[in-house]
């Protein structure tokens, strides 16, 4: 049986289900009090509670060639309703504005308290356009901008928390089981019986899907993204509405598709009339191609996938469905060591020609992905050494895949090198755990063991697991102790070592804060 898949989960939020009968164990999350109104701390509390299940489940996925498209998309919309006075200062100091990868086929996305988001690859890899993800990423984004969920919490008093977060944690539990009877008792700790009552409640009202609709129309078409988008997108569920909803749809379970709703998106439709379906680009059919490859569809898939690169199937087709289709053969060949294969995909892709920038930078990444799969080291770094591109301040993929094709060299002076670009990167974007964990490779190669630690008790940090990060700080702080007295820590050591003690004292911190809101003793 096929596991569940944790954006099913997340959307437990919002995705009624069957009643099930016993308590949570010690998942328990804040409690947010029974005023009428939720702090906006007590909700990013309850988001990170939620948040940090996510990140150890294995469904979690942290694809940064995927991660840079999804935020050239975020951080558009981000502006806007910034710029609209929907993300007021406070709300964007506050909550955690991140945008989740999720490795499930199905098609579906989710807003969690606090700030956090996220999508399916299935959902990537289903729309057309970038406009389209987009329409979805504003509407989830509305929902939490306007405080939707935070109003939902408050409705339902002090037992609300208790209840979302029973129902998100549970489906996590039952994620991870292999069969009916595990399932059964996954089901057992997924909400209590208290919650049987209001189970049905915990959709978004009609009038918030409305609302959501209404501002995420604005925010995405202020954000430069064609309206179409918003249309086309309702489009495909009303499609597939019609068609009975076979469960790959589960967007259409957590935000049901009224005849109101589908009205105001004809009557959107009526005004754009003269405008034909926004077309797709080679980059968003190549990404894509990229999310349908590494939701790990099985080997039968993966071979139809490399099928479809067949010249004659692609005789005729537009530039971005060849793009797409090739980048999908070379990665499909690649997932099954079929290396020369792979090679021959990508030099069809190479030869296209008159690719936008970004699209080419895809290729560039994928060529040095295909390198580092066939043990190429030094020509992944050979490809991706290269100021313009890979030093650009906001290119997280080509800085982290640059770097983990350094350490892959095991050479100590490319982990150096490594290691020196991820700390400029790290010091503009210190809640990147990837990067951390890369770094903390760089400095191993290096042999410089105490800061290796500390990378690694920072990786935890940002997935928020403060009990696994205290316990690295802790490695770290002995190794420190062990160094000065044995006379290896040098000036720039102990400084090192300053900066362990001030975090593992911070870290400690927030463990205890963490335990004492799920009720740790």
């Amino acid at each position: 049986m096929r596991r569940v898949g944790v954006l099913g989960v997340c959307v437990a939020l919002l995705w009624p289900m069957a009643p099930a009968q016993a308590q949570l164990n010690n998942s328990r999350l804040p409690n947010l009090g029974d005023g009428a109104e939720v702090p906006l701390g007590e909700e990013r509390r309850l988001g990170e509670s939620i948040a940090r299940e996510i990140y150890r489940d294995p469904d979690y996925l942290d694809d940064p060639v995927l991660g840079d498209y999804l935020q050239s998309i975020w951080q558009p919309l981000l502006a806007s309703a910034r710029q609209r006075g929907e993300l007021t200062p406070e709300l964007e100091q506050q909550f955690a504005w991140e945008v989740m990868l999720i490795r499930e086929r199905s098609i579906n996305a989710f807003a969690l308290p606090g700030g956090y988001l996220g999508v399916h690859l299935g959902l990537i890899s289903a729309v057309s356009s970038g406009d389209e993800l987009a329409s979805v990423l504003a509407h989830e984004l509305s929902h939490v901008t306007q405080r939707h969920i935070a109003r939902m919490i408050a409705q339902q008093g002090r037992q609300g928390p208790m209840v979302m977060g029973a129902m998100i944690l549970g489906m996590l539990a039952a994620s991870r089981t292999a069969n009916a009877s595990s399932m059964s008792a996954a089901n057992a700790v997924m909400v209590g019986g208290q919650a049987a009552a209001i189970q049905s409640q915990l959709n978004f009202s009609r009038d918030m899907e409305r609302e959501a609709d209404r501002v995420g129309y604005g925010v995405m078409t202020e954000a430069g993204y064609e309206p179409q988008g918003f249309v086309t997108m309702f489009e495909k569920l009303q499609q597939a509405a019609r068609l009975n909803d076979n469960g790959s749809f589960p967007y259409l379970r957590s935000h049901p598709m009224t005849t109101e709703r589908i009205s105001d998106a004809q009557a959107r439709q009526q005004l754009l009339h003269t405008r034909g379906a926004v077309p797709t680009t080679p980059l968003h059919a190549m990404m894509s191609a990229r999310a349908q490859v590494m939701a790990n569809p099985g080997v039968d898939v993966l071979r139809t996938i490399a099928a479809q690169a067949n010249v004659m199937t692609l005789n005729g087709a537009s530039k971005a469905k060849q793009a797409g289709v090739l980048y999908g053969a070379a990665m499909a060949e690649m997932r099954q060591r079929n290396f020369v294969e792979a090679r021959v995909s990508l030099t069809r892709l190479q030869a296209l020609g008159g690719l936008e920038v970004s699209a080419q930078r895809v290729v560039r990444l994928l060529n040095a992905e295909l390198a580092l799969a066939v043990g190429d080291a030094t020509q992944a770094v050979s490809l991706l050494e290269s100021k313009t591109t890979a030093m650009a301040s906001n290119d997280r993929a080509m800085r982290i895949q640059l770097a983990q094709s350094r350490v892959a060299t095991r050479k100590p002076a490319q982990g150096k090198v490594a290691a020196s670009d991820l700390s400029l990167w790290l010091n503009l974007h210190p809640r990147d755990a990837t990067a951390w964990l890369v770094q903390a490779s760089a400095y191993e190669l290096q042999g410089d063991g105490l800061r290796a630690v500390r990378a690694q008790a920072e990786a935890r940090a940002m997935e928020l697991d403060y009990g696994a990060a205290v316990d690295r700080f802790k490695a770290a702080q002995l190794l420190a102790h062990q160094m000065t007295s044995e006379g290896k820590l040098d000036r720039a050591g102990h400084m090192e070592a300053s900066i362990i003690d001030a975090r593992l004292r911070e870290l400690e911190r927030l463990r205890r804060e963490q335990a004492l809101e799920r009720g740790i003793n």
